[in-house]
């Protein structure tokens, strides 16, 4: 069973993914110029949401400082095992197979153990990691020697039982560690505008407040770029996968409720101190399939515009719905079940392809449908 989400946001003057430039990222898509945000940046805007809808201890973190992680949960649980600690944290995480290395920022943290890079692990795990570490201690394990295969057994342990949420969705990938590979039950679209876009440049200067009266000078000149859009978004969950690594179904329909919640609420945080971009999306459906997940993209594939008296984002929400329902027809492709929310469009207008609920309504109605369809299979 897939859960697809598909949505149209407006997003006001904004930057809220640069790239290498300092640019919006951009994309080439039906011959025109569409603005981007990748897959990556809203993913991430999605883990930050979780944390307001989920326990901590369901989560992960993705850092280069997994050591200090395990340290402090050692230490919370044993004070006195201070002086050994950091010893006994890169040891465990070494049993686990990732490279562990000296720190070369300056300052304060040169010198301290780091993972050789970013590496995402469930807080859970930091947890198991920190109270094998404390065993190892007790038993005086030889800190000098590489880690036998009985410790590289117990560790492999950690990792296969229940997932954190959102290492079982977005996966996580370790070339030096496969032992903690896990396989994503979500895909992420990158989001494009359904309109073309004409990159502009905000130049502004800055005046010193404490200089010589007259002084009619900047004391600094500058120019940055932004754009203005209405996003076409899309994400697909792979409900069978999720339930294999989350564990039940129950718990699964709270993750795929919160993960549509997520998408729904979280936006990128780039500049937005400097242009209050924050929106919510101006349509959104929501569709269950037995079959295959099913992106809309090729109902943008022509550039959005505005029509007589209705917005871009309107415009695009009615073409989003004449896309569904001509592969509801042409493929044969009726969801199992499907809703929307809209403050564009009217119930009548959703109602060849989804019921129209709020918000509220949906995230009940997606842990209902959940429970239903992979309680039957259990």
């Amino acid at each position: 069973m897939f859960m697809d989400i598909y949505a149209v946001q407006n997003v006001p003057p904004s930057n809220i993914n640069r790239d290498e430039t300092g640019n919006p990222k951009t994309a080439q898509y039906g011959g025109v110029l569409r603005s981007r945000v990748s897959s990556q940046a809203w993913k991430r805007a999605m883990r930050e949401t979780f944390k307001s809808l989920l326990d901590k201890k369901q989560l992960g973190v993705r850092t280069k400082n997994a050591v200090e992680l395990i340290v402090k949960a050692m230490v919370d649980q044993r004070p006195e095992s201070a002086d050994q600690a950091e010893s006994y944290a890169s040891l465990v995480l070494q049993a686990t197979g990732v490279k562990v290395v000296a720190s070369t920022r300056a300052g304060a943290a040169s010198g301290k153990p780091v993972t050789q890079y970013l590496i995402f692990i469930g807080n859970t795990e930091i947890g198991k990691l920190a109270n094998i570490a404390l065993e190892w201690m007790d038993q005086g394990k030889d800190l000098a020697k590489a880690p036998d295969s009985a410790m590289k057994k117990e560790v492999s342990g950690v990792f296969h039982g229940e997932q954190a949420i959102d290492i079982a969705l977005f996966g996580r990938m370790l070339a030096d560690a496969p032992d903690l590979n896990t396989d994503a039950s979500a895909q992420v679209a990158h989001a494009i505008s359904v309109d073309a876009i004409k990159p502009e440049y905000d130049y502004f200067t800055a005046a010193d407040d404490f200089t010589e009266a007259d002084n009619a000078g900047a004391a600094m000149i500058d120019s940055v770029g932004f754009n203005s859009s209405t996003l076409y978004r899309y994400a697909t969950v792979n409900l069978d996968a999720l339930q294999e690594q989350i564990g039940n179904a129950e718990a699964t329909a709270r993750v795929a409720s919160v993960f549509v919640e997520a998408f729904i609420r979280s936006m990128p945080t780039g500049k937005q101190n400097s242009y209050a971009n924050r929106t919510l999306p101006e349509t959104c459906i929501v569709a269950f399939r037995d079959s295959q997940p099913i992106n809309a993209v090729e109902a943008f594939e022509r550039p959005v515009a505005a029509e007589h008296d209705q917005p871009i984002s309107q415009v695009a929400g009615r073409r989003l719905v004449a896309e569904l329902r001509r592969i509801q027809d042409a493929y044969d492709e009726q969801p199992v079940r499907a809703w929307a929310i809209s403050t564009d469009l009217s119930t009548q207008d959703l109602a060849p392809v989804a019921e129209s609920v709020g918000l509220k309504d949906l995230t009940s109605q997606v842990d209902a449908e959940t429970m239903h369809v992979l309680g039957q299979q259990e």
